[in-house]
């Protein structure tokens, strides 16, 4: 096919898949796709031009879309700068599908008092209003918020990009308030771009990646300059700073699609062929085979949240949460079928090994802090005590007197030779959210949390990893990056973004008290302070010296925290539960003989997708 050459395709959303099949009841509003090669990205460009055809309009009640054929007209992406607020009417679920949030009483824009009625709250109200600006639409239909909407920023860099992980709090929100084409646009818009070629100086990652983020750009129509349409703009990580591949993104997709069906109890979008084939090949992508004896994902530095270099590549806590949660929440989504057989006994064989070694190997408490003060060394043995040739010079002088003798955490690190005592924040709040923590180690993470509550929240919710690093060890470890300078951006900020996930997890534990306190303390500042990205020093008393203003997640991590805690049962669509069958494989692994019969492993069936 020639560069300039294009194929004009009426598929539904997120039917990119080969094996996907189209819905006789989506094709009569579908927007009119053209895919375009393009010579210099090497990848396919994704074009809408809304057709008039069959009566569609595209949910856009003050514009119509024609079709090329039908003289094309401008088909604009804008944020909702207007107030244009997205009714509640037409985003509720079809008729008959029960929803896992039926008969509780959601809050308007506000908190429930105590007598059931919505009291003002002037501080949500305009969380709300900025939340909705920054709606991004596509062919007229929401499909995601942009990083910032800074009105004074002067360097827009790709804060005006919709991303995956920062979408996560908004989506859920918009679920929470019972609007939720935004959620189902935005699930089925990303799986259509999961299957686009990936390119980076002639190599491509494998065909499961998601993009980090996306862009709705406006470009002239082909062959008429008078006209124009709108195109989706992916970033794998080749435009990304550092070059690096979003491995959270697809996880965190898994778990956003769970909490839609969880949530509006519409189960026919995670029950779509396209949809399945897109989980399964995130799958295949996370349980590929490799050099690591470990089962836990090796990834490289700045593939998750912490997106810079701040030596946390190996196996980062965070990466396993999020990988073990994805893991559950597909293994409830996954149709039964032939084909799938393979790939959930893997999956389940995973989510065993994952779960003991983070279980075992990860924790950390003074009695564990004991025991490694008194390892011994250079063990070859099948039976060593120290697997990993930890050296007990490594613990550092800070952890000491820093650990509590009530409480502990998982570590954010562990790989031969080293650990990483540093506590990060988002990884332990999700291994209590997605129950890859034990009950006993969630309730001594709380436990922690509250008895270092002057270290890791102090003047602003959350510290994003504690402790900064500094001096020589910054400037080895983060290359001396001015962004990450001690005590700002990841090196130790507060990022308030994280009270929707010490929320979640507060609320699991039975314990909502401590994020109550988080939110009381948030709402003395963020308004004023015009909801800012990060917050620096160790008291988190400036705000961060590069944050942007009018974060969007750090609204919406604000709206999804006030929410759940005037509505506390909400939270369970989001959490898991450990059930009896891995409950018992645990068991049976921390009883059995640590050394492993050696000799000539069977032939595996290997699972195909």
């Amino acid at each position: 096919m020639a560069a300039s050459e294009t194929v004009l395709l009426r598929l539904p959303l997120g039917s990119l898949s080969p094996s996907s099949h189209l819905s006789s009841s989506f094709l009569t509003s579908t927007p009119l796709l053209s895919f375009k090669p393009s010579s210099t990205r090497k990848r396919i460009g994704l074009r809408c031009t809304n057709s008039m055809a069959r009566g569609n309009t595209f949910h856009s009640p003050d514009r119509v879309f024609k079709a090329k054929k039908l003289h094309s007209t401008r088909c604009k992406c804008q944020r909702n700068d207007v107030e244009e607020n997205i009714r509640s009417s037409s985003l509720l679920p079809s008729d008959g599908l029960k929803s896992d949030l039926d008969e509780m009483p959601l809050p308007v824009n506000g908190s429930l008092s105590s007598n059931g009625n919505v009291q003002s709250n002037s501080i949500e109200d305009e969380a709300w209003d900025l939340l909705r600006q920054s709606i991004v639409y596509y062919c007229g239909s929401p499909i995601g918020t942009i990083a910032a909407n800074d009105p004074n920023s002067t360097s827009v860099l790709n804060y005006d990009q919709v991303f995956i992980r920062d979408f996560i709090p908004s989506g859920i929100a918009f679920l929470l308030k019972g609007e939720y084409d935004i959620v189902r646009n935005f699930i089925l818009y990303t799986l259509q771009l999961q299957s686009w070629e990936k390119t980076m100086d002639c190599h491509s990652p494998g065909q499961g990646l998601m993009p980090a983020s996306f862009k709705v750009k406006t470009v002239p129509l082909d062959g008429d300059d008078s006209m124009t349409e709108e195109v989706l703009d992916p970033d794998f990580g080749e435009a990304a700073i550092g070059r690096v591949a979003p491995v959270d993104s697809g996880l965190w997709w898994i778990i956003l699609l769970r909490a839609y069906g969880k949530c509006t109890g519409d189960v026919s979008v995670q029950e779509r062929v396209d949809v399945q084939t897109g989980i399964k090949m995130i799958l295949k992508l996370c349980l590929a085979d490799g050099f690591d004896m470990f089962p836990t994902l090796l990834v490289t530095d700045g593939s998750c949240m912490i997106d810079r270099r701040m030596g946390i590549h190996g196996h980062p806590l965070e990466i396993q949460a999020l990988f073990y949660s994805a893991l559950v929440c597909a293994r409830e989504m996954l149709t039964p079928e032939d084909g799938s057989a393979d790939l959930i006994r893997a999956l389940n064989n995973r989510l065993v090994a994952l779960s003991f070694h983070i279980r075992e190997y990860y924790w950390l408490d003074m009695k564990k802090i004991n025991e490694i003060y008194r390892y011994q060394t250079e063990e070859y043995s099948y039976d060593a005590v120290n697997k990993f040739n930890i050296y007990p010079d490594q613990i550092p002088s800070w952890l000491v007197d820093f650990m509590p003798n009530r409480g502990g955490y998982l570590i954010g690190n562990l790989q031969p030779a080293h650990m990483d005592f540093r506590f990060f924040s988002l990884g332990n709040l999700w291994s209590i959210v997605s129950s890859l923590a034990t009950n006993d180690q969630s309730h001594a993470i709380l436990d922690f949390v509250e008895a270092k509550w002057a270290e890791l929240v102090a003047d602003m919710p959350f510290k994003i990893c504690y402790p900064a690093m500094e001096g020589e060890e910054w400037r080895i470890i983060t290359g001396s990056d001015p962004k990450n300078t001690p005590w700002s951006y990841h090196n130790g900020g507060s990022w308030p973004t994280l009270l929707w996930q010490l929320t979640v997890a507060s609320i699991k534990m039975g314990r909502p008290e401590i994020a109550e306190k988080a939110v009381e303390l948030a709402e003395r500042r963020i308004a004023i302070d015009k909801w800012p990205e990060y917050y620096d020093t160790k008291r988190a008393r400036f705000i961060g010296k590069q944050a942007r203003l009018y974060q969007t997640w750090s609204i919406a991590g604000y709206l999804v925290a006030k929410l759940l805690l005037a509505n506390p049962s909400a939270a369970k669509f989001l959490t898991s539960e450990e059930d009896s069958d891995l409950r018992n494989a645990f068991s049976c692994m921390i009883s059995a003989n640590p050394r492993r019969t050696r000799g000539r492993k069977k032939t595996q069936q290997p699972f195909i997708v």
